[in-house]
């Protein structure tokens, strides 16, 4: 089973990416905001992270860039979800060391796609 680290600060959404996630038979530990984020990443090695951007404490550019310069989850792939959808945002998650860039409100089959590609590379 897949091991997938959800950070996103919004309840409603949370709830509802955990669940689409649940349903596809991965396995879900949340992280309410980016620092939480990278405390986990200290004990806890996901397959896959899912990321929102716009958070308290520390955006989802910057645990990006976090995530990929440490040699212990630079191949860990990131998906960025944001509701961030103008082409410079996708831009600039991209360059940070996204492996994708999903804009809210997504299409659950879009997300689960776009992971079910990233495991398999």
């Amino acid at each position: 089973m897949n091991a997938v680290l959800l950070v996103e600060d919004s309840s409603s959404q949370r709830e509802m990416i955990s669940g689409i996630l649940k349903d596809h038979g991965w396995q879900v530990t949340i992280a309410c905001d980016g620092v939480e984020a990278l405390e986990k990443l200290q004990s806890f090695s996901p397959d896959l992270v899912v990321l929102d951007i716009v958070m308290p404490r520390m955006n989802g550019y910057e645990v990006c860039r976090r995530i990929k310069s440490d040699p212990k989850t630079k191949n860990v792939p990131v998906i960025m979800c944001s509701s961030k959808g103008e082409e410079f945002d996708r831009f600039w998650g991209m360059r940070q060391g996204a492996d994708a860039y999903i804009a809210k409100p997504f299409q659950p089959m879009e997300l689960v796609g776009t992971i079910k590609q990233l495991l398999r590379n």
